[in-house]
């Protein structure tokens, strides 16, 4: 199949691999523009850039469907378009401009979590799975009927294993589902408007931790936070983004009380204590609990930053 690829984070990197492995002829990707990252402040192509150039895949970069864009889709001839976390929303006539139409890889269990953050919602919503749902791309932002999903525990992994795991299983499921859409076998489920829920984006100030709040809240703020959206807090009156930590079984410590014993750092909560296992203070580098704890000097306390 002639498959026109649009996509731009990391996340989108398995799905163009593995259709350029599934031997699908990809005769144009579509990303967003370089970005400035970093303190360098320097310009950083996107992932799927970096990776449709490793393939030799010729790159259109742009954050809207501008004329110039449609011509370049249009000369491209597409079976399909396939679109992993673009970042940019299609008009109708860029959905009608294959065949086949468009299919996205959506980080979530449709009709759950619609939106920019389904990963983050989930994790904070306490949930032990999620998955992924291929898609077709609708004039509603993630409306379209399904075809296919693929399911993955979140347990105690982070955010960011979660979303590599996510990113792996779409892919999976996308290439998996092309045959079936090119032969007309492909089933697709309208999505149950009764169960939607939706994943807004995640504000920093969400991810704050608090000694008011249950630990098991505190922990997976940690759990699903990110660069963009880290879990920070106040000790000893600094700083400190908390990069891992987990509820401490069995401990009872007040809120805002700090504990650092024995190589282990313990926040109080309102209904018992989250275990610290690595943070990154202001301007420094990761680093363990303890090590960072044995720098902490007077009565030790913590609040919301």
């Amino acid at each position: 199949m002639r498959v026109v690829f649009m996509g731009t984070p990391e996340f989108a990197v398995p799905s163009l691999t593995a259709l350029a492995e599934a031997g699908h002829e990809i005769p144009l990707v579509f990303t967003r523009p370089d970005a400035v990252r970093g303190r360098g402040k320097k310009l950083v192509p996107s992932p799927v850039k970096q990776k449709a150039a490793e393939l030799g895949i010729p790159v259109f970069e742009t954050s809207r469907m501008t004329a110039e864009a449609k011509e370049a889709l249009r000369a491209a001839a597409p079976d399909v378009i396939c679109v992993v976390a673009y970042g940019c929303i299609l008009p109708d006539d860029v959905l009608e401009a294959a065949p086949l139409g468009a299919v996205n890889v959506h980080a979530s269990l449709l009709p759950r979590w619609r939106g920019a953050a389904p990963i983050q919602r989930s994790i904070l919503a306490g949930e032990v799975q999620t998955g992924v749902s291929i898609m077709r791309v609708a004039h509603e932002l993630d409306a379209g009927a399904w075809c296919a999903q693929a399911h993955v525990e979140i347990g105690e992994k982070g955010c960011e294993q979660v979303t590599s795991e996510l990113a792996e299983a779409g892919a999976a499921a996308l290439v998996e589902s092309l045959p079936r859409l090119a032969d007309g076998t492909v089933e697709w489920h309208e999505q149950d408007e009764a169960g939607v829920t939706f994943a807004a984006k995640v504000r920093k100030d969400e991810m704050r931790l608090d000694p008011a709040d249950a630990v098991a809240v505190n922990a997976r703020r940690v759990q699903a936070s990110g660069d963009t959206a880290p879990a920070r807090a106040s000790v000893a009156g600094k700083g400190v983004r908390v990069m891992s930590a987990c509820v401490a079984e069995g401990q009872a410590l007040a809120p805002g009380q700090v504990a650092a014993q024995k190589k282990r750092v313990l926040l109080g909560c309102a209904d018992g204590a989250l275990e610290v296992l690595s943070v990154k203070p202001d301007g420094k580098k990761e680093m363990p609990a303890a090590s960072w704890a044995a720098g902490l000097r007077g009565e030790l306390s913590w609040e919301r930053i």
